[in-house]
């Protein structure tokens, strides 16, 4: 049996009793006579004048629907409501080989300055297509600070973090407390909360900076401004420290965080890497079987994550080992600390080494190992997904 019939501008003609079944022909690319496709069985049948007057007032009314910025769903819909998350993002790993000679070079040739204000090489994702994203909710970048050097205080809607790679003797100002920064430590820079850098130091500082600033972006809620003086003045020295000291509510089980009644940023500003390496010491003890252990950096008056749009994770990697294939809503960028080792993320296969940031996206299944052991620092948009009722995780085979 042979159908032919006009759709969407096209004549298609349909031969059930074919393998191949179907074939498209560009209505204006058809003559008025009927002829045989060769080594099949498509037939291109001549049209009638009333399947002609069809497809014309099909193809205005096309054209009088792009001319009104109105879109027809039929035509789009399976792009848009997908069976599983469809993200533009793919799997990448950022090098340190690559990224820290870079920075060097920016911090010889870029000042920062009021119009200039943070020296940062931002991860930009291959899918995204030229967009300055690692992922489509997560800014991620690498922020270089050179010896003696202020970045000018400002504050923004985005929410961010920065977890410390290299260096010392450099401060960030969180509405007035100074926070003192090493390797290791993760410091809050909550939404719309002044804050200033100082390097005092004789080199250079580098650390991953995280933000929300791709969902501020979509919800069209981005404000900025600086600071009337070039830098705040410090009310104290690490105060948040100080009143949380030993808080073992600090640190929760990865994943556990509680969703607050009322979202806020945690009252502790600093989370020093003596403390988060203590607690998976800790953990490691009590589970020395486990391919990986994980903990999670928490808001301690609440029980929920360290920003309500972010969370952020530590995850340690036993010598040899690797961890179980996990799939989740929601994008996670991974920043390396120390030691090497590979991930499998949706068939792609990530080698990575201490100071390589590599981005799983959401709903791609993802494992990691480490040959000699590796601590892994995780930040994610999950507080969002489970607002929102849309987070979903699911062990894969």
């Amino acid at each position: 049996m042979r159908l032919s019939f006009p759709a969407f501008g096209y004549l298609l003609i349909l031969d059930l009793h074919h393998p191949g079944g179907v074939n498209v022909f560009d209505i204006a690319e058809l003559n008025t006579q009927s002829f045989q496709i060769a080594e099949c069985a498509f037939t291109v049948m001549a049209m009638t004048s009333g399947a002609a007057a069809a497809s014309a007032d099909l193809n205005s009314l096309y054209r009088d629907l792009r001319a009104a910025h109105l879109h027809p769903l039929w035509r789009i819909e399976r792009n848009l409501l997908t069976e599983h998350p469809m993200p533009r993002a793919i799997p990448w790993v950022w090098r340190a080989a690559d990224m820290y000679p870079l920075g060097e070079r920016a911090i010889r040739a870029v000042p920062v300055d009021r119009g200039g204000e943070r020296r940062v090489l931002s991860l930009g994702n291959p899918g995204l297509g030229g967009a300055p994203y690692a992922a489509g909710t997560l800014w991620g970048a690498l922020q270089c600070l050179g010896p003696g050097e202020t970045a000018p205080a400002h504050r923004h809607t985005p929410g961010a973090i920065r977890f410390v790679l290299t260096g010392t003797g450099v401060w960030t100002t969180v509405n007035g407390d100074r926070c003192d920064m090493g390797p290791g430590d993760l410091v809050l820079t909550p939404s719309w909360y002044w804050h200033d850098h100082t390097n005092s130091g004789d080199r250079a500082m580098f650390w991953f900076d995280g933000l929300d600033l791709p969902m501020v972006e979509a919800l069209d809620a981005m404000f900025y401004e600086q600071y009337p003086e070039y830098a705040q003045p410090a009310a104290g020295r690490n105060r948040s420290g100080q009143a949380f000291a030993g808080d073992p509510a600090r640190y929760t089980a990865s994943g556990t965080s509680q969703r607050a009644a009322r979202p806020e940023p945690s009252p502790l500003l600093v989370y020093r890497w003596a403390d988060t390496d203590a607690e998976l010491l800790r953990l490691a003890r009590e589970r020395p079987e486990a391919p990986v252990v994980s903990t999670e950096f928490a808001n301690p008056a609440t029980g929920g994550s360290v920003l309500p749009t972010l969370a952020c994770s530590m995850h340690r990697l036993a010598v040899g080992e690797r961890g179980a294939a996990v799939r989740r809503t929601g994008n996670s960028v991974f920043v390396v600390f120390r030691g090497e080792g590979g991930s499998e993320a949706g068939g792609s296969r990530l080698e990575w080494a201490e100071g390589d940031m590599f981005v799983i996206p959401s709903w791609v299944p993802a494992a990691h190992w480490s040959r000699g052991g590796a601590d892994l620092f995780e930040l994610s948009d999950a507080p969002v997904l489970r607002a929102l009722g849309l987070y979903r995780e699911e062990m894969v085979p």
